[in-house]
């Protein structure tokens, strides 16, 4: 990478030996550092709730945000704070000699909060060292087993050191993974002045798994010009594309009345939407049945009586305006299911949840053009696809702070089979290090 403009030799050797300095001890440091802050974290129970009118929507998540100030009070970072929606933010001052051009101020970001997809209350964290590259049998519920077979991931790290749940809950690397890795890159920063970095600032937020991680993020307060999540699984993984995405919700109406008497009268809106859903595509525009850039409509899920049913979808396409076409069909589809159903009427609902990154971040390539060489420090070859997801990343670069997406090392997301490999995790600490330097070079 060419020299930046006002750094002198002197500062370029210091940065460049600073960059190849990620030997034995350090990563042996950092792995373990990294661990212990990972299993005290995954067993406080941050699931958030779509359900839930709050902010954070659980409680729980504010265990876990108030731990994180506590320990990066202890650390020694600046600003440490916490605001009334949970957000906690800090500051690792510039450690560039007085009178050298200040780089852009750079911030990472992770989410503390766990998915509902899985149980998430008491986490008992598994240890298994040194992978040996059998099939993995979870102590709490034997019938989950993570095997290499039908894992490829798994099947690579041989050797590795593994942390799964104990199969009666998800682990929470997603994305507890991203916070250790995050606080474990700080300590060793402010442990280390020496390194030189300009002003870096951290976040973590509650509610990322219920789609509303930035709702009442001030950016401009915060003050980073440029952001990174590490929310990403594989590691090397940076990811600059993700789904545009809305919520629709479904509701229909029937009539309701005492079934003894309900000859001619009763109009079932289970029934209606029994309709409906049966007839959603089932050979594309279903998570079930796409892959690669194909979108999808998803019914996630249904509640109601024989009076009214409401069926809640996620849409998700990586070309914003395919949307539209989508959520037409979701309103034809339920309009003629209620036509079937004299007496019945369909209501749609759409909101708009994230839209894709990819159209910011390709008016700011040096911000992925050095997520990619911090993955080749710290000796990963740089993985790029598209997220069929999203990220609070898809959120920050909408409000205006352009943030792609990087690993963090998790695995089978949203799910009693979750891993991470600790190594995994230390290579992404060690990648926020390499960040920290590179932006001020």
């Amino acid at each position: 990478m060419a020299r930046a403009r006002g750094v002198d030799a002197a500062l370029w050797r210091l940065a460049d030996a600073m960059l190849s300095s990620m030997d034995e001890t350090m990563t042996q440091d950092m792995q373990a550092s990294v661990l212990e802050r990972f299993l005290r974290y995954v067993r406080i129970d941050t699931q958030s709730s779509h359900s839930s009118t709050a902010f954070p929507s659980t409680p729980g998540q504010w265990d876990l945000l108030r731990l994180l100030r506590d320990e990066l009070q202890t650390l020694g970072l600046a600003d440490v704070a916490i605001d009334r929606f949970g957000y906690v933010t800090a500051t690792l001052p510039s450690t560039l000699p007085a009178g050298r051009p200040e780089p852009p101020t750079v911030a990472f970001f992770a989410h503390v909060d766990t998915s509902e997809d899985a149980p998430g209350k008491h986490v008992l964290p598994q240890v298994w060292r040194r992978y040996d590259g059998s099939d993995i049998v979870l102590p709490g519920d034997p019938a989950y087993v993570l095997s290499p077979n039908d894992d490829t991931a798994l099947r690579s790290r041989v050797g590795y050191d593994i942390v799964t749940s104990d199969g009666t809950t998800l682990l929470g690397a997603d994305d507890k993974a991203g916070v250790a890795a995050i606080m474990t890159a700080a300590a060793y920063l402010i442990g280390h002045p020496d390194v030189p970095h300009g002003t870096i600032k951290v976040a973590f937020n509650p509610d990322e798994e219920v789609g509303r991680g930035m709702d009442h993020f001030d950016v401009p307060a915060f003050g980073a010009t440029y952001a990174y999540t590490l929310d990403a699984s594989d590691a090397g993984e940076v990811q600059d594309e993700t789904f545009s995405a809305d919520g629709a919700t479904v509701r229909l109406v029937g009539r309701g009345i005492h079934p003894g008497y309900a000859t001619g009268k009763l109009v079932n809106a289970l029934k209606v939407a029994a309709d409906f859903i049966a007839s959603l595509p089932r050979d594309g525009l279903a998570p079930e049945t796409t892959s690669d850039r194909q979108g999808f409509v998803h019914p996630v899920t249904i509640e109601g009586n024989a009076e009214e049913a409401t069926i809640r979808f996620i849409v998700r396409d990586f070309d914003t305006h395919l949307l539209r076409e989508k959520e037409d069909l979701l309103r034809r589809l339920a309009t003629a299911a209620a036509d079937r159903h004299p007496g019945a009427r369909a209501e749609v609902e759409v909101v708009e949840q994230y839209r894709n990154m990819r159209d910011v971040l390709a008016q700011h390539p040096r911000v992925v053009a050095l997520a990619d060489q911090a993955v080749r420090r710290v000796g990963l070859t740089p993985i790029r696809r598209p997220i069929r997801g999203g990220t609070d990343g898809s959120r920050l670069c909408a409000m205006g702070l352009p943030t792609p997406n990087l690993f963090a090392g998790g695995h089978m997301f949203h799910s009693r089979r979750e891993w991470v490999a600790v190594q995994d995790m230390a290579k992404a600490a060690q990648m926020v290090v390499e960040l920290a330097q590179l932006w001020a070079l």
